[in-house]
């Protein structure tokens, strides 16, 4: 049985929250023209650098991914 492709907002998300978790820039954001994908994108990316912050990352911060 062939598996359901991700949504592609969830997508963005995730890779923001992991970029952001990495201490990236939000200037490496990849969605320059989709705006609706940029902000999913930095909606992770905020997450993510909260996370940072509190000292979440590595295991316990990929935890706290968050579905949409």
């Amino acid at each position: 049985m062939k598996r359901q492709k991700r949504n592609r907002d969830t997508r963005a998300y995730t890779r923001g929250y992991q970029a952001g978790l990495d201490g990236k820039s939000r200037d490496l954001c990849p969605f320059d023209e989709n705006l609706d994908m940029r902000s999913h994108w930095l909606g992770g990316w905020r997450e993510g650098r909260t996370d940072q912050n509190y000292g979440m990352t590595g295991v316990s911060g990929v935890q706290n991914i968050k579905n949409l």
